[in-house]
């Protein structure tokens, strides 16, 4: 796709939004940038410094953005069959005291463990502090009961890195450096800063003055939120979670890093977890990412895979500007001012006869469904009209094919064919769909009353 610039009314708009930001957050800088169709298209700075604007090379602490990273190391481990997500941690990584909690549990926190380390605020204490995962989780590490609701945790993500350390037999820094971050060309984030980069400041909530804040080395707590990055990195990250690259994680695999994994909390409905990755969703569109913060630092990066959109923002201040927010609209700018061109229709390339027969409405007892064609041989079933269960269906080379979403995840889809080679009606988890309502002669559970439709007289 030709790469094309955003308009001067967005672009303007996007530099009225973080320029708000920063002035109204009182931060030393903020910086933000824009990718779309998988190009970085803006960038944007602020500073109170004269002649000194941050640009997209410049580094900045991203706190929990890091977790991210970890989860997509463990997915790795999952696709090459050295792990499976339900697998309890006890299996891979024995002795640490909290083995009953799954894989899947920790990437999605709803392992039951605390949100912090016990003793000293970990963030600005040093990690000699902390040199065992014994110090990290403390006598009691569960608050809650395991797998039952969302309470995040970064113990729990400590967790994980010493699992990928464990497997890998390797530092956890080495092995992202090598699996993620050089094969996507993140070649401006890592553990440690390196120039040009960011100071950390902590704001005076009540006058306008700066306290510098201490820039600690997590040690085991690194694969929580130890890295430092770039808009432009990061923005190619988030292009990364929308997209997948073969090389790191396929697309399969970051879509159920973004598919939720954990309960809504009550009364936050819209909010929710991924496996690594936040949720948030309502009036049709969904974003996934992250956010961070950091003693000195504040960052955010929010996907619409929708719009093709990411966004992201980063703040060199303990508290201040509400970067989630921000980067949130930011990325409804751009939606709104410059919707997303859609890709010229184009026939398939091939059809099979045997699947095409099956393209057009089917009916479940008396709701009617209509099953599409789409490309590699997948196909889409759903609603004729109005509301209903909808779901894509990719093929299993055998003339089934198995939901990727929606309320059939996961279940099978099957043409029924008589002896003829006719088709008798499609078997999708149990339920019979035929060409007719009720069609007569079909094998409907419980059958089909002889004498047919009938008026009420």
């Amino acid at each position: 796709m030709t790469h094309e610039e955003l308009l001067p009314s967005t672009r303007r708009s996007l530099i009225h939004r973080i320029a708000t930001a920063q002035a109204e957050g009182r931060a030393p800088s903020l910086v933000a940038a824009i990718a779309r169709n998988g190009e970085l298209v803006w960038t944007g700075a602020r500073t109170s410094v004269a002649s000194h604007a941050p640009d997209e090379n410049v580094q900045y602490r991203i706190g929990s953005i890091t977790k991210t990273f970890t989860a997509v190391l463990v997915m790795r481990l999952r696709d090459e069959g050295v792990l499976d997500l339900s697998d309890p941690l006890e299996k891979h990584l024995p002795g640490t005291g909290a083995g009953e909690v799954t894989i899947a549990e920790l990437l999605a926190h709803t392992g039951g463990l605390g949100a912090e380390t016990p003793g000293v605020w970990w963030e600005r204490s040093s990690a000699s502090l902390r040199p065992e995962l014994s110090d990290v989780l403390g006598e009691q590490p569960f608050k809650h009961p395991v797998g039952r609701r969302h309470h995040y945790s970064n113990p729990g993500y400590t967790l994980l890195g010493s699992l990928v350390e464990a497997l890998r037999g390797e530092p956890w820094e080495d092995v992202l450096r090598r699996e993620v971050l050089e094969p996507l060309g993140l070649t401006r984030t890592s553990g440690h800063p390196q120039a040009p980069h960011a100071d950390g400041w902590a704001v005076h909530p009540w006058a306008d003055v700066l306290l510098p804040e201490p820039t600690e080395d997590l040690g085991l707590m690194a694969p929580a939120g130890q890295l430092w990055s770039t808009t432009a990195d990061l923005a190619r990250f988030g292009v990364f979670l929308m997209q997948g690259d073969d090389r790191v994680l396929g697309a399969d695999s970051v879509r159920e890093m973004r598919t939720p994994a954990a309960p809504a909390e009550t009364g936050n409905w819209e909010r929710t977890y991924g496996l690594g990755v936040d949720l948030v969703g309502g009036k049709g569109y969904t974003l996934a990412g992250h956010s961070g913060s950091l003693p000195g630092f504040i960052a955010s990066l929010w996907t619409s895979e929708k719009d093709g959109l990411a966004a992201v923002v980063l703040a060199n201040c303990t508290s201040g500007p509400p970067v989630a927010l921000v980067a949130a609209e930011l990325l409804q700018i751009v939606a709104e001012a410059e919707p997303r061109i859609p890709e010229p229709w184009q026939p398939l390339p091939e059809v099979d006869p045997a699947v095409l027969e099956l393209a057009g409405p089917w009916y479940w007892g008396t709701n009617a469904s209509v099953l599409r064609l789409a490309a590699d041989g997948a196909v889409e079933v759903g609603p004729l009209s109005g509301v209903g269960r909808a779901s894509r269906f990719r093929p299993n080379g055998d003339g089934t094919w198995t939901g990727l979403d929606g309320y059939f995840a996961g279940e099978r889809l099957e043409a029924v064919r008589r002896a003829d080679g006719s088709v008798s009606h499609l078997d999708l988890a149990s339920f019979v769909f035929t060409r007719e309502p009720y069609e007569a002669g079909a094998p409907v559970p419980g059958g089909v009353d002889p004498e047919g439709w009938r008026g009420l007289a």
